[in-house]
């Protein structure tokens, strides 16, 4: 079971995305927040799988506290989830290495798949968001192909990160073992001197990588 810290401000609401996400029996919500500060307490006292973390909190904020818990536990996946649409919003949480990012207003199955995505290695963004930040991403100066010092198997295993494909879809695709993906994906980290997954997603986009 999949152990997950759900931060929220308002009970109501955090009452209700618990209920959402423990009906889905690989979840199990242990330690519950109602700001950032309190969140990375929490962290300190479980070994959490996913933050499922609002962005506008009091005290301190969704982006301040993932961007420490990032650093003091950059295994932990987060899944940032808000109301507000803004894209500058997404694409500092994604800068700072959040794994997903989805708006309140999702339905339970699409919360539910971008939880299990997340912790599968993914990076579920919604649709309304990835409309707004990627065209910004691809403003950005490209690499030439040449000077990405990637093997053709590196190139291919960034362009499915890039298309937002799990571990295991990597695997099956390239008919690799998941093992293997892995050991490529950190030598491919390395080589790009990119600090996680989410950067790399960014980077394969950016560089026309993905398809």
């Amino acid at each position: 079971m999949k152990k997950i810290l759900l931060v929220e401000d308002q009970v109501i609401v955090r009452q209700g995305i618990k209920m959402m996400i423990e009906q889905e029996k690989s979840l199990q919500v242990v330690a519950e927040a109602g700001d950032g500060m309190e969140a990375i307490s929490k962290m300190e006292l479980h070994a959490i799988d996913c933050v499922v973390m609002d962005i506008r909190m009091p005290v301190m904020n969704g982006i301040e506290a993932a961007r420490i818990m990032k650093q003091r536990w950059p295994h932990v996946k987060i899944l940032m989830l808000t109301t507000f649409n803004d894209d500058e919003y997404a694409l500092q949480s994604l800068k700072d290495g959040v794994n997903g990012f989805l708006l309140k207003t999702a339905e339970r199955e699409e919360l539910i798949k971008a939880i299990l995505s997340c912790i599968d290695g993914g990076m579920p963004l919604n649709q309304e968001v990835t409309a707004k930040v990627m065209p910004r991403l691809l403003l950005q100066k490209k690499k030439e192909a040449a000077d990405i010092p990637l093997t053709p198997r590196e190139l291919a295993i960034a362009r499915c990160v890039g298309n937002e494909m799990t571990n295991k879809e990597i695997a099956d695709e390239l008919h690799l073992s998941i093992g293997t993906v892995k050991n490529h994906i950190t030598a491919i980290l390395q080589k790009l001197e990119l600090r996680d997954r989410t950067q790399l997603a960014i980077f394969a986009v950016k560089n026309d990588l993905s398809e």
